[in-house]
């Protein structure tokens, strides 16, 4: 991370709102990356595709004189609102992420998300095996993959929307911490809330539940989303697993994901990862499986990776299109 520059939010604060602070700083960090990918399988062959990611955070902080900190930040990515119209005005792209964030060692933190927030379900939704679906829930040529945030063409997980709030507490003993998010209502949505608990008190051990209101478009697409993760590290190896359920009104939407990983950490710098997701979903009788193993290598602020991916019944049965896919991956990335 760059500090740019060193300045006094009093000075700040006289040009943007009435509130005085004893210092601040505004700082930018960074992030890039390339890859590509492969697919194979049957009736599943592609050429290689490729990628690449950018992205810049602003952030200012600064201490008030009541002894509240506060954050604000902001997120430059070309990546994002891809399909907005660059040249109009306030379009969207290639701003992201905006949040404020008031915090303190007594009463923890509050931030308000103007866009990218999140709730306390998807704050720790991802599989402990990476979330391998989701590298093949996009594929044009492979029929009737339906995963867990794709179901029908409908949203079947918990979204926190715009000008969200998302609370965490100062530790209530020693390795414990609640989470709170509140979603406002729109047009087309009621509000939702969700609740969280992280606990860490036991060496190695990382435990966390969280629920959450799934608001949908409609009666149909709501319901609650779940999510429990479990993770040790003994000495180089480290065991997950986690298990996230979707149950709304209408049966099509509804989902269970387990999913389970080991990672090896052979040096400092590198490390190698199994994992394996079985995902059920209601009014199918067949499983989807997906295994991937990958590996990292880190050196500075550089991070090498590459992954081999299988999915399985992907399409919940045994039609070929959705069975039998395979892909690999290879990407490097760079912080700054």
């Amino acid at each position: 991370m760059n500090n740019f520059k060193k300045i006094g939010l009093t000075a700040l604060a006289a040009s943007l709102v009435s509130v005085s602070a004893q210092a601040g700083a505004i700082s930018v960090s960074g992030g890039a990356s390339m890859g590509t990918a492969g697919y194979s399988g049957e009736e599943m062959v592609s050429g290689n595709e490729y990628s690449m990611g950018n992205q810049l955070t602003f952030t200012g902080s600064g201490e008030l004189d009541n002894g509240l900190n506060v954050s604000v930040s902001f997120v430059l990515d070309q990546g994002d609102d891809a399909s907005a119209a660059s040249t109009a005005v306030m379009a969207g792209a290639p701003f992201d992420s905006h949040s404020i964030t008031v915090s303190s060692d007594g009463l923890g933190s509050l931030t308000l998300n103007g866009e990218g927030g999140s709730t306390t379900t998807s704050m720790i939704d991802t599989s402990a095996a990476g979330d391998i679906w989701d590298k093949f829930d996009t594929l044009a040529n492979a029929d009737g993959i339906r995963n867990v945030d794709n179901a029908s063409g409908n949203t079947a997980t918990a979204t926190p929307g715009t000008n969200s709030f998302y609370y965490t507490s100062p530790e209530l003993m020693e390795g414990l911490t609640l989470s709170a998010h509140y979603e406002p209502k729109t047009a087309t949505e009621v509000s939702g809330t969700g609740f969280g608990v992280s606990y860490a008190g036991v060496e190695g051990l990382t435990l966390k539940y969280a629920v959450a209101d799934v608001t949908g478009t409609s009666t149909n697409t709501s319901g609650d989303n779940t999510v429990i993760s479990l993770s040790y590290a003994y000495g180089p190896v480290t065991a997950s697993y986690s298990n996230m359920e979707n149950d709304l009104s209408e049966a099509a939407h509804d989902f269970e994901m387990t999913s389970y990983a080991v990672s090896y950490t052979v040096t400092d710098e590198l490390s190698v990862t199994y994992g394996q997701e079985e995902m059920t979903r209601e009014g199918n009788a067949n499983e989807a499986e997906y295994t991937g193993i990958s590996a990292a290598y880190t050196a500075g602020g550089m991070t090498i990776s590459a992954g081999m991916y299988d999915a399985e019944n992907a399409g919940y049965n045994t039609d070929s299109h959705s069975n039998g896919l395979e892909k690999w991956t290879l990407g490097v990335s760079f912080a700054f």
